[in-house]
């Protein structure tokens, strides 16, 4: 899970991250996530440990120096540099998905959805949509698809959700597309 150091503006925020940590222990699901104590991401932690789940924080090391490190979790794992934790998270993760963020989470977010279209792995990713705050990126990667740099396979890689029970229904239904070729949209 990817997901904001920081609240955000709005309430919705933090209520749909605890949300989705409650239905995620509720559903089995263990969390993997950045492993910080702070924003939503302490929240969406906290609430997958109170409904009794699983929740695993891959952390660099500069930023347990920085004492974000969230240390009531099932487990915590320490590593050397960001590129080291996101391989980690990429590695324990069976699906991604982004809550409301910064560019970070984007980054985390666009990095793993591109691995996923190359054929790296075969894992799902998706947006938890909350309050609206990733219309204007979904209406940007169906532009990006109309204007045939993403083929329209791809784009639909990644799920777009309003709710924490419909975007787990999305990824757990996700199927990667067949798609012949995946470099040269011009024939498309």
């Amino acid at each position: 899970m990817f997901l904001g150091s920081s609240r955000g503006a709005r309430p919705d925020y933090a209520d749909t991250a605890h949300a989705l940590g409650t239905v995620m222990a509720a559903r089995g699901i263990r969390l993997v996530y950045g492993g910080a104590s702070i924003g939503l991401m302490g929240v969406l932690a906290d609430a997958v440990l109170a409904a009794g789940g699983e929740a695993v924080g891959v952390i660099p090391q500069a930023l347990v120096d920085h004492e974000v490190a969230h240390h009531g979790l099932t487990e915590l794992v320490i590593t050397g540099s960001m590129h080291e934790r996101k391989a980690e998270m990429a590695r324990r993760a069976d699906a991604f998905a982004a809550l409301p963020g910064g560019v970070g989470t984007l980054e985390e977010l666009f990095e793993v959805w591109t691995w996923s279209q190359l054929g790296i792995f075969e894992k799902p990713c998706g947006l938890l949509n909350v309050a609206g705050y990733y219309d204007q990126l979904a209406g940007f990667l169906d532009h990006m698809a109309a204007e045939k740099f993403v083929r329209p396979q791809h784009r639909g890689m990644l799920a777009v959700a309003e709710t924490p029970d419909a975007l787990i229904d999305a990824l757990e239904a996700w199927q990667r597309p067949v798609v012949e070729k995946w470099i040269g949209l011009e024939e498309s």
